[in-house]
């Protein structure tokens, strides 16, 4: 059978250099598959069975390249460190080869003739080129090896030629002025390509760091230690020694730290990150609970079904974790593109080069070599993604929308189905009392006083809606004495030395409470409409019922008709009950529904709609939708929800306000429209430009381009990119 492992990789700078990673394992002796992904820095390694690689050597053969390959365990747990300084670094290199570049860029396009200007180019020029930007020249030597050459290695062939052209006509001008030439530099044109390039290299970047933060918060929510119950002693051990049979104690206020059955115990448990809903589910013996999840009230005992790395949230963890690696960002396209683009180039200016030699004009053409160099520097090609990318994000920002990656913006635009949690989502997600009706109403002002004053001693989940429902006046709230809780039933106290209880119908009725025809037709409509419904009582009579519910969000039903405008179908996915759920849907439009769903669950219903050929959006703002958030072609987190869900989405809805949602579409379209005007652009631009930098037009008439015209053009065409992507911000 084939053993996979997974290591992380360093040193990746782009989706090219994955390439670069995965061609080098998947070739390696002893391994039979390789899948390197850039987002996740990571390398999936299928070993072969008979002859499994050496790591160490499948190390050393990556380091040929320029990168490297974390086999040690310390080394892994280092990762994020590791990316951290890294990109720390890229930033400061960026920064500085910015402030460096800019004075020699405004040297030689405004003060051309200033004294010693090309002696001051040449010393700002060469730590842009040689310190800040040597990766460039590391790579390019790298890829030369391998007998490949991408984008790096012609940034680092145009700018290294322009830079030693520039350096020899700076220290040797007598050279070209004896033969009647003007020994122009092109300092600028060598400085400004690293800038820009490293640029966008850092937004990338940026894009992808803590990618592995919602893993890492996904994996502290399981307790790392435990207390294990051993005959009449309470043992502390740490979470993987535990195995399925043992019986463990949970104490209130503590998290679940592994799945099993309670066998002693009576509490409630918040699973609000299992199935999005607030209100936490009662658990006696014989009931299920599950690793991560937060005991809220009494002491249980618990027998342990599954060990630390088979619950039900360590498979959530794998499935995010495989999920998020199967994505590749957009800029890979480019690269491809340019993994051609480059060895034509190079052709095509070497034999610029050798046509002019033939012809006895050596001079013309070098000359004629650097300037299809330069003018065929991919810096609009490299900035056609970034530059759209970072003003679309931009935009999206100022409308309270964050926006990770290009990725995300580009898929919005081919999206046709859009599946929407509930709670928090659609509704607010904190329960708030609806409707109340009285037995008596002429007494509900004093009653609403007394129940408030029950409900601020009680622990139940739903006190605090109740309280802040009734509580318009608390210092006049009365003393309640005699207070007792019974759990998964009720509370009663005595006010004014009269009994009052507040809970579930079935435990009035035990008491002898009596409720009345009309009251328990209202508490039938309050429960046929999803509502949760609350008893209110004196020693002999139900004197009110209470509907709590999540209230539906003020522009729910406005967002999601307007999706629908858009030809975009949408569903609604939630663990709450079917009653409920029907309920929502019915109000806010949406027909198509999926209730009950554990995470699994919804993660499978998002594959299923992809299988059936659909683009899917999710959105969603708890734990529970984190797999399903990974698994579909757009995620959408709210602002409002949990973190985790916010680093696992690629977009982030800062005010929870679902009509975000259809702007951002609108937004993604516009913006995948500039970035492929940009590219074609820049492509025209080169495909223009080449042949009239390799003399084309010469024979005929006489024209032979200048490379500081190639480097002026080369400028103008970056920014007519810039310009066409800051259009963006003013698109409505």
């Amino acid at each position: 059978m084939t053993q996979e492992i997974e290591l992380p990789v360093t040193g990746m700078s782009c989706a090219a250099c994955a390439g670069s990673v995965e061609s080098m394992l998947a070739q390696a002796p002893g391994v039979s598959a390789a899948r390197v992904n850039y987002a996740s820095h990571s390398a999936v390694i299928a070993l072969d069975p008979d002859r499994p690689a050496n790591l160490t050597e499948l190390r050393q053969l990556i380091k040929s390249i320029g990168y490297d390959l974390l086999i040690e365990e310390q080394e892994q747990k280092d990762l994020e460190g590791i990316q951290k300084r890294a990109f720390q670094q890229l930033k400061r290199n960026t920064l500085a080869a910015g402030l460096l570049a800019f004075p020699v860029f405004m040297i030689g396009m405004f003060w051309m003739h200033m004294p010693y200007g090309n002696e001051l180019s040449w010393l700002l020029t060469t730590p842009v080129l040689f310190y800040f930007g040597r990766s460039f020249f590391i790579n390019a030597a790298n890829q030369t090896r391998m007998g490949k050459a991408n984008m790096d290695s012609l940034v680092a062939l145009s700018t290294g030629i322009a830079y030693l052209y520039s350096t020899f006509n700076t220290l040797f001008p007598q050279v070209l002025l004896s033969r009647g030439l003007e020994p122009h530099v092109y300092f600028e044109t060598a400085a400004v390509i690293v800038f820009f390039i490293l640029l966008g290299r850092t937004l990338e970047s940026g894009a992808k760091a803590g990618t592995g933060e919602a893993l890492r918060k996904l994996m502290s929510l399981q307790p790392d230690r435990v207390w294990v119950l051993e005959g009449n002693q309470e043992t502390e051990k740490a979470v993987e020694e535990v195995r399925k049979g043992d019986l463990i104690l949970v104490k209130p206020g503590q998290k679940v730290p592994l799945d099993g059955t309670v066998t002693e115990g009576d509490s409630f448990v918040d699973e609000s990150m299992l199935t999005g809903e607030p209100i936490p589910v009662r658990k006696v013996s014989g009931e299920k609970v599950f690793a991560g999840t937060m005991n809220q009230a009494g002491r249980m005992e618990v027998r342990v079904t599954e060990s630390a790395a088979h619950t039900l949230l360590a498979g959530i963890i794998q499935r995010v974790k495989a999920a998020q690696s199967s994505k590749a960002p957009i800029q890979r396209t480019v690269d491809k593109v340019t993994a051609i683009f480059v060895p034509t180039v190079l052709a095509i200016s070497l034999l610029t080069f050798v046509v002019w030699m033939l012809t006895g004009a050596y001079l013309m053409g070098m000359l004629s070599m650097i300037t299809v160099l330069v003018i065929a520097c991919p810096c609009a090609l490299g900035l056609a993604t970034p530059t759209a990318i970072m003003v679309g994000i931009g935009k999206a920002a100022s409308m309270g929308i964050l926006v990770k990656d290009a990725e995300s913006l580009e898929l919005g635009k081919k999206i046709d189905t859009l599946v929407l949690d509930k709670t928090g989502t659609i509704t607010a997600g904190k329960p708030e009392v609806r409707e109340v009706h009285w037995q008596h109403p002429a007494q509900s002002a004093q009653l609403g006083q007394v129940l408030a004053a029950l409900e601020s001693r009680s622990e139940h989940p739903l006190a605090t809606a109740l309280t802040a429902y009734f509580s318009k006046e608390s210092a006049n709230r009365p003393k309640v004495s005699a207070f007792q809780s019974a759990t998964g039933k009720g509370i009663r106290g005595e006010v004014d030395g009269k009994t009052y209880v507040v809970g579930s119908i079935h435990w009035l009725i035990s008491l002898g409470c009596g409720l009345s025809k009309e009251l328990k037709e209202q508490a039938q409509t309050l429960l046929e409409q999803g509502m949760i419904v609350i008893y209110f009582a004196n020693s002999s009579e139900v004197l009110a019922v209470v509907g709590i519910a999540d209230p539906i969000k003020e522009n729910s039903k406005e967002a999601i008709r307007e999706l629908m405008q858009m030809g975009i179908e949408v569903h609604m996915l939630t663990g709450d009950n079917e009653k409920t759920a029907t309920h929502i849907a019915r109000q806010v439009g949406i027909t198509q529904v999926r209730s009950q769903a554990l995470p699994s669950d919804k993660a499978a219903y998002i594959l299923q709609l992809k299988n059936e050929g659909k683009r899917v959006a999710m959105a969603g703002d708890g734990i529970n939708d984190s797999e399903a958030l990974v698994l579909a072609d757009l995620s959408i987190a709210m602002g409002k929800g949990t973190d985790i869900a916010m680093d696992v989405a690629k977009v982030t809805l800062m005010h929870s306000n679902l009509l975000e949602i259809p702007r951002l579409l609108k937004l993604s379209k516009r913006t995948v429209q500039t970035i492929h005007q940009n590219l074609f652009w820049a492509f025209i631009y080169n495909i223009i430009g080449i042949p009239v930098a390799a003399g084309v037009l010469f024979p005929a008439f006489g024209f032979l381009l200048n490379p500081m015209i190639a480097g002026a053009a080369m400028a103008l065409s970056s920014v007519s990119v810039v310009s066409n992507s800051l259009r963006l911000k003013f698109a409505n």
